[in-house]
């Protein structure tokens, strides 16, 4: 099952990397301007670095919940302005455009998945934080250890093997 959850998570990420790149094309751009984003020229690469950051640190599990939260904060607003459906009059553009806006939410339910639940045990996350507990474990064993009774303040300083 970890296999799964790895896969799942590089799948997920593959398109927000991808589709990044064209967040700095000027036709993007422009397309935004249409949609009435603010301020385009500025929130359209923004949004492409949100996504290339979100996707790779999901794609490597690093830092997931918080690449993950990033793909949220990408999502919501890309979803509400570049797909509302809602005001097209061409049926066409309408059904392409509610396709998309489920493609997002979609996307937005997986993320809100990833952040809570995390990069999974084949990730550098996992990784990392055994490595932590490995040397946390290590240099524990080395130092004397304190009870917590020991611990408790009998006045304001703690005892020093408690620092």
């Amino acid at each position: 099952m970890q296999y799964a959850v790895l896969a799942g998570r590089q799948l997920f990420s593959i398109i927000f990397i991808i589709a990044s790149a064209r967040h700095f094309n000027p036709e993007v751009i422009e397309s935004a301007a249409r949609h009435g984003v603010p301020m385009p020229e500025v929130l359209v690469p923004l949004s492409g670095m949100i996504a290339l950051v979100g996707g790779l640190s999901v794609l490597l599990g690093f830092q997931t919940r918080i690449g993950a939260g990033l793909l949220v904060i990408f999502l919501v607003p890309v979803t509400v302005m570049m797909h509302n459906f809602w005001v097209s009059t061409d049926p066409l553009m309408r059904q392409i455009e509610q396709a998309n806006f489920l493609k997002n939410l979609t996307m937005l339910g997986g993320a809100l998945v990833i952040s809570y639940f995390g990069a999974g045990p084949l990730s550098l996350d996992a990784l990392l934080s055994r490595r932590g507990v490995e040397t946390w474990t290590a240099a524990s064993a080395r130092e004397p250890r304190a009870t917590v009774r020991s611990c408790l303040p009998a006045t304001r300083e703690p005892p020093v093997s408690c620092r």
